[in-house]
């Protein structure tokens, strides 16, 4: 008999394993960036090298954790109502379909520890594990949906994700912005 919670702790080292790769790229631009404007060596007086790399690592690692875990939570809460607008499943044995899923994240995971030197590299892993998973998701539970609900399911995920992200880039740089014209000072700073 297989037990369908085996992978269940797969998520959770999925997000940590991103967190962390993703945490170790960001401790070099964040020291770096911290060396161009001249906080490094006060920050020096009080942590030695090893402690000052370490304390932004951990630091970085808890956001990264967050904004992974919610991205989890979203993807999560999506699926659950593409299944529940488009499905005909009411048992919840899709769910048990797609859970083997989370292995596409633990080797995204396991890959990008590859890439540590490059964000970019970073990021391709990361989207490339979503968009394997998408594929995987969509490749398990059409065989309980119509050819509508497929078209359904894929542009409400697309829908949902692409709105998402349009609405955190425009927030973002609104922000960006508007701290760059009230800060004259960092206009000088060359990063």
């Amino acid at each position: 008999m297989k037990n369908t919670y085996l992978t269940s702790y797969l998520p959770l080292f999925s997000i940590l394993l991103f967190s962390l790769t993703f945490s170790v790229y960001g401790v070099e631009v964040f020291v770096d960036i911290f060396k161009k404007i001249g906080v490094y060596p006060g920050m020096r007086e009080f942590l030695s090298d090893m402690q000052l790399k370490l304390a932004i690592l951990i630091l970085l690692m808890v956001a990264f954790f967050m904004v992974f875990a919610a991205l989890k939570l979203i993807a999560e809460t999506i699926n659950g109502i593409s299944m529940l607008f488009f499905s005909m499943d009411s048992d919840g044995e899709l769910y048990n379909r797609v859970r083997t899923g989370s292995m596409i994240y633990f080797i995204g995971g396991l890959v990008s520890v590859l890439s540590l030197k490059s964000f970019l590299g970073l990021l391709i892993i990361f989207v490339l594990s979503s968009v394997v998973y998408f594929i995987y998701f969509v490749y398990k539970i059409s065989p309980s949906l119509s050819k509508m609900g497929i078209f359904g399911v894929v542009g409400l995920q697309v829908f949902s994700w692409s709105s998402l992200f349009l609405t955190i880039f425009f927030v973002c740089l609104k922000l960006y912005n508007g701290v760059m014209a009230s800060l004259p000072v960092m206009s000088k700073v060359k990063l």
